[in-house]
């Protein structure tokens, strides 16, 4: 095998290091901050040390791979590699580095190593463009929502809908795991086109039913957990969000099975008074927009609740 391919991207953002340094150290913000990652999972912490599975976009496709990382606070500072890659990737690490620039900016460099499964000039290519596209990406949007991030917080807001069942959690989950079947099982769906090349990675495309009778399309990446939660994250949004991610949970518990439907939305503020008209402002963009997604949701959740039950 060849020496790996060393490349560097960086970029100058309008917040202190620390705080960009911590807003890249919890996961939990990736798919909040870098449009290419769906949903983060944390498999093994200890100390500055972790392991965590990512799902993102590479070149417009699907993938999942392992990394760990280790953290360095007080270096600003995150190292990376990859455990388990996924082909045409044979390895790939490298770092974040932090660094302030004075007047409360920050420096981001953004490092990668990487090789090719055998070598192969096509699979070198494919990561090339990956890795470049996925950086130059990833810290543009960094530089832009780094400001939302630490400043937009009535801009984002997160809300759950829970239903009790009296059910299994296996059938709850197969109900929203088989989004394929969706334009049978749901009022609201018109349509549905679903994709699954890799087991529990899901492209779910829907023509959704207003309440006035209107259609509209959303696409959206899909991850499924081995029958206990399904993450997602929507990239055709409508236009009052810049943002909207959201996870299905099912657990059975002492006092019952619980199915939930959790959101977090970033508002496009500058839509509003197109939207909702010239006296709408956030507050009322926050109702409007939770009221729809709310809707949907308690539908979804009640029509699986039904099929569980009707199951036991």
């Amino acid at each position: 095998m060849s020496e790996p391919k060393e490349v560097e991207h960086e970029i100058t953002v309008p917040a202190p290091a620390a705080e960009v340094y911590r807003l890249i150290a919890d996961v939990a913000n990736w798919p909040r901050i870098f449009p290419p990652t769906i949903y983060v999972d944390h498999l093994e912490r200890s100390g500055n040390e972790e392991l965590i599975g990512i799902w993102a976009t590479a070149n417009g496709e699907a993938k999942n791979w392992t990394s760990r990382r280790v953290l360095d606070p007080e270096g600003l500072r995150i190292t990376f590699r990859q455990t388990v890659s996924t082909p045409p990737v044979a390895s790939m690490g490298g770092s974040w580095i932090i660094e302030s620039a004075g007047e409360g900016s920050a420096r981001v460099r953004l490092l990668h190593d990487y090789t090719a499964v055998g070598d192969d000039p096509a699979g070198l290519a494919w990561i090339d463009e990956a890795v470049d596209r996925n950086s130059r990406s990833e810290l543009a949007a960094l530089q832009k929502n780094v400001e939302l991030a630490t400043a937009g917080a009535e801009l984002t807001f997160s809300f759950e809908d829970t239903v009790r069942v009296d059910g299994a959690a296996k059938d709850l989950y197969d109900f929203v795991n088989e989004a394929d079947r969706w334009s049978e099982r749901l009022p609201h769906v018109a349509t549905v086109r679903l994709t699954e090349d890799t087991p529990g990675l899901q492209t779910l495309e829907m023509d959704t039913r207003a309440k006035d009778g209107s259609t509209h399309t959303t696409r959206s990446y899909r991850v499924c957990l081995d029958g206990r939660k399904i993450a997602y994250k929507q990239t055709t949004l409508p236009a009052l969000m810049n943002l909207h991610t959201g996870h299905w949970t099912f657990r059975e518990t002492d006092e019952g099975t619980f199915a939930s439907s959790q959101h977090t939305v970033v508002l496009r503020p500058e839509n509003i008074a197109k939207i909702l008209g010239p006296e709408a402002g956030v507050a009322e963009a926050r109702e409007y927009v939770q009221g729809a997604l709310s809707t949907n949701s308690r539908a979804t959740l009640n029509h699986a609740k039904a099929y569980a039950e009707a199951r036991r």
